[in-house]
């Protein structure tokens, strides 16, 4: 008689298939939770750089505005717009 026909051998084998499909199921499911809980940190970390982003975005825009610029010229550098007898226009 063949080993595969006795009955508890093949009871051993399925016994022993059923712990490994249990045990890959609970691995699946923990690294399931595992990397839910990175793509969550990962969508703060995506939020969180948005917002650094608009307020880079609105930094820039306040401080390349002309009004701004001008102020700065006359603040630190003493600069001043000069006289309209002073001005001359070069054409290409």
């Amino acid at each position: 008689m063949s080993m595969l026909r006795q009955p508890w051998v093949v009871a051993m084998v399925l016994w022993c298939a059923v712990l490994g499909s249990a045990a890959a199921a609970v691995y699946t499911r923990h690294r399931s939770r595992e990397l839910f809980v990175e793509l969550e940190r990962l969508h703060r970390e995506r939020d969180r750089l948005d917002i650094t982003w608009g307020q880079l975005q609105a930094e820039q825009s306040t401080f390349s505005a002309h009004a701004n610029v001008e102020a700065t010229a006359r603040a630190r550098l003493n600069m001043s717009t000069p006289d309209a007898a002073k001005i001359q226009l070069v054409m290409p």
